[in-house]
């Protein structure tokens, strides 16, 4: 199923996707009480998608999970040295539940950067409480899968001279570089696990205003997306709702030079998981 969280007459509910241009809606609230009580719930009325909001799936998670570094072209292309993944643990980083954007919203171009980037990545939606998980298990705790688009600043500026001699300063700063509002976009929907039987098998693509600019599959995770929900789920409880972004292939505008500028659209696919697509606004004033 492709499972919808929506606005429709000014309250939020979820539903499934029917054909391109219907929902059946399931009930109040969003994905999070289909997550409660997964089993289908047929027979509910029928809404024109175009007549509702859609928003990201799941538009508050409990924890929004990123992945770096977990593509090796993507640790290549930035001038480093190939990760050996025999002495290597996942390297995980928690993002605000603000950072999530709908799809079709604008992201916001923040006053504190103007090197901001894009990165397409598998989002990976958890079903079940899970703790202690082993990697042949790990699957079970997932719920579906989405299309996210890890948006990161690249520099950041306070307006005070700092010390960029400081290692520290370096880390903080690409990290605060992925809490920004709105810097988290998935949607437009959620594809139960069961219409995805191997999430290591799928193209993902980005393009801007029609450009390719990345293009890889999944195939090429350093670590798997069972491996990162076992590993995750050996370091803290996950949720039902929990969402876990899970790197980008190699193609990011830091390689080249290119950032992002107002009026700019990206177009994110992942084959089976649609298309997520968000223009870009003006930057905003302190």
């Amino acid at each position: 199923m492709k499972l919808l969280t929506y606005l429709r007459d000014g309250a939020v509910r979820h539903g499934r996707l029917l054909g391109d241009d219907r929902v059946e809606e399931f009930g109040d609230g969003d994905l999070t009480v289909w997550l409660a009580d997964p089993a289908t719930k047929p027979g509910g009325a029928a809404h024109d998608l175009a007549g509702v909001r859609v928003l990201a799936p799941i538009p508050r998670p409990g924890k929004l999970i990123g992945v770096a570094a977990n593509y090796q072209e993507h640790v290549t292309e930035a001038g480093a040295a190939p990760l050996d993944r025999s002495r290597l643990a996942p390297r995980l980083f928690l993002m605000p539940p603000t950072a999530v954007l709908a799809p079709g919203d604008a992201i916001r171009l923040p006053s504190v950067s103007d090197q901001v980037d894009w990165e397409a990545e598998l989002g990976v939606v958890i079903g079940r409480t899970a703790k202690g998980l082993k990697v042949d298990d790990a699957l079970s705790a997932v719920a579906g899968y989405t299309v996210a688009n890890d948006v990161s600043a690249r520099s950041m500026a306070y307006g005070y001279e700092r010390d960029t001699g400081d290692p520290a300063v370096g880390f903080f700063d690409w990290l605060a570089g992925k809490w920004l509002d709105g810097f988290a976009p998935f949607g437009p929907y959620l594809v139960t696990a069961d219409e995805v039987p191997d999430p290591q098998a799928l193209d993902i693509e980005l393009r801007v205003n029609g450009a390719v600019k990345q293009r890889g599959s999944t195939k090429d995770m350093i670590f798997t997306v069972a491996e990162l929900v076992a590993f995750a789920a050996n370091l803290m409880t996950l949720h039902p709702g929990d969402v876990l972004m899970t790197g980008t292939p190699a193609g990011v505008g830091a390689s080249s030079g290119e950032f992002l500028s107002a009026g700019d659209e990206i177009h994110v696919s992942i084959a089976g998981l649609g298309s997520l697509i968000n223009s870009v606004s003006p930057r905003e004033t302190p």
